[in-house]
């Protein structure tokens, strides 16, 4: 029992903190991207081509790499498409920004589902070993995980700030100001306050980035263990080509489920809220009022927020429950959309540009943790499609505000973002009512009878050990 408990943690903290080391790189270079390819919305246009090629992706990439490759493999091969994107961003112009932008696209979905599907069978595999509940394990598991990836948000904005910080010509123009917050409409989308850095300094963060991303992948290849390799060799024996229909619409068939449709609205609203921080609130608050180089400052108090509640979020959920977490995360992000509505943002008003980042992070937390949790608890027994499912829509939530972030005025996105968590709140308090009138099978994953399963690779002898230990929990 020891041996697995110390397994399993292991191998969650290698998952951890290999998107670390990733995302450290990647967020830290979304986050500029609105400010540092400006140039005719160059920056959140690569950003859109990436989030609409994840939803490409998500429609039949994750089931087959994962079932084929299984988790360790897909993660490690979809990581590499994440540092094309900083080669990319090296010479930046139209080709190379779409080109590596959906690369990256195509590689998100497979390693965001990999990640869950790999999370939530080491929660459900220790719940039957140690005869505690899967679903709780699994809110620990994932609170673990977000605590420590989005820290990744303090050291990578943490780079950007101290590399950009060396150039002394960024300026900010006090006549410019008028044109900062929710008054930044489609006319006056240049921002005159937001002087570029020396492109030596540009190309300086980016080889950091690179070097960053590709210890990340290194470091998940050698150190993480390859818990489902027997059933992806399995899989590939077994199945062929023959399981190639029914696995690319996987993502597809679960769309029957109600629960899941119900879903849809909160899992796009985690794409607009967190679009909204890194291309609205960078580009017409930071940048503009205080400079680019105040941006990896900023984010750094939403990177260390997010961080630290994700794991207290993930602790708490056992003893608060899921709805109080997410009500708390809509009445934060409620409060900060009607105070940036109204706020007018000022260089002498420095601290405030630091509250809502903070804010933001905190409410951010419940919006990862509980919804990747709560997709592993109610979809267990199609783990894959479900969080392909949650990529494609969270995606979509993505490409529609970046889409439309050059041609509407920013108080009208605001409005926007208040109606999709309006929605969201609504659609998700309904799956919370359903849950409760007729409660989700606490069975773990893979004790389905072999002629209802996905995968037929579990021998004889492990079904039947698991399904003694299982009638021993009931």
């Amino acid at each position: 029992m020891r041996k697995l408990m110390s397994r399993t943690s292991k191998n969650v903290l290698v998952v951890s903190f290999g998107f670390l080391f990733l995302f450290t790189a990647f967020g830290g270079l979304q986050s500029l991207q609105s400010s540092l390819n400006a140039e005719d919305g160059m920056g959140v246009i690569s950003l859109s081509v990436i989030y609409g090629a994840i939803i490409l992706s998500s429609m039949f990439l994750p089931p087959i790499m994962i079932k084929n490759l299984g988790c360790k493999w897909t993660i490690v091969m979809s990581m590499g498409c994440y540092v094309a994107y900083s080669f990319g961003n090296l010479a930046p112009g139209w080709p190379s920004l779409m080109i590596t932008s959906a690369i990256l696209g195509l590689g998100g979905s497979p390693l965001w589902s990999a990640k869950c599907t790999y999370l939530t069978i080491c929660g459900n595999e220790r719940g039957l070993k140690s005869n505690k509940k899967s679903q709780d394990l699994i809110n620990q598991y994932f609170g673990i995980f977000f605590f420590i990836l989005q820290s990744s948000a303090v050291w990578g904005n943490l780079m950007s700030s101290l590399i950009f910080g060396q150039d002394t010509n960024i300026e900010v123009h006090e006549e410019n100001l008028q044109y900062c917050g929710a008054l930044s409409c489609v006319e006056n989308f240049t921002i005159a306050n937001s002087t570029l850095p020396a492109r030596r300094l540009v190309n300086t963060l980016l080889g950091c980035y690179i070097g960053v991303g590709v210890f990340a992948i290194i470091f998940v290849a050698v150190f993480l263990d390859n818990i489902d390799r027997d059933l992806a060799r399995e899989f590939r024996k077994t199945k062929g080509n023959k399981s190639f229909c029914s696995t690319f619409l996987a993502t597809f068939k679960l769309l029957r489920d109600p629960k899941l449709l119900m879903l849809i609205p909160l899992t796009m609203y985690s794409g607009f809220e967190q679009s909204f921080l890194a291309g609205e609130y960078t580009k017409n608050y930071v940048t503009c009022a205080i400079g680019i180089h105040y941006v990896g400052f900023v984010m750094i108090c939403f990177g260390a927020a997010n961080s630290l509640c994700s794991f207290t979020f993930g602790r708490l959920a056992q003893y608060t429950g899921r709805i109080a977490l997410f009500s708390l995360a809509a009445l934060t992000n409620l409060g900060c959309y009607v105070g940036l509505l109204y706020w007018k943002p000022h260089p002498n008003q420095l601290g405030l540009f630091f509250v809502f980042p903070a804010l933001w992070g905190m409410a951010d937390a419940v919006w990862q943790t509980q919804t990747n949790a709560l997709y592993g608890i109610l979809f267990a027994e199609h783990k894959e499609a479900a969080f392909a499912n949650y990529r494609m829509w969270e995606s979509l939530g993505f490409v529609i505000a970046f889409a439309y972030s050059t041609y509407i005025c920013l108080s009208i996105k605001i409005y926007i973002c208040l109606g999709v968590l309006a929605v969201t709140m609504v659609t998700y308090l309904y799956v919370e009512y359903n849950e409760y009138k007729n409660p989700t099978s606490q069975v773990a994953y893979d004790l389905e009878k072999p002629e209802k399963a996905d995968l037929k690779e579990i021998n004889e002898k492990e079904l039947n050990e698991k399904e003694v230990i299982a009638q021993t929990q009931m």
